[in-house]
């Protein structure tokens, strides 16, 4: 799976960012739930990274939401998320 880059403007200068097509969707669902734009959700991200690269940043970002849901999932109810586009390793 190849990443997809999309443009973005972070305070004023344009910002290529470079996910997989899951962390794409999964940042939409994150921005939709938390009632934010894509471009204020990276902003944000990119505020708080440090010396991570924001690819990287946003990609644990998204791990780190998506832990966190787990965790308040109660066990017999569905994820919050759809793993569908997620391909599996086959080990």
């Amino acid at each position: 799976m190849r990443p997809k880059k999309r443009s973005f403007s972070i305070k004023g200068h344009r910002t290529s960012l470079s996910l997989e097509e899951p962390f794409w969707a999964a940042l939409k669902e994150i921005a939709a739930s938390d009632d934010r734009s894509l471009a204020d959700m990276v902003g944000s991200i990119d505020a708080q990274r440090g010396d991570t690269g924001l690819s990287s940043a946003v990609r644990l970002y998204v791990l780190e939401r998506y832990r966190e849901a787990a965790r308040t999932n109660k066990p017999n109810e569905e994820p919050a998320h759809s793993t569908e586009n997620i391909e599996r390793s086959p080990h």
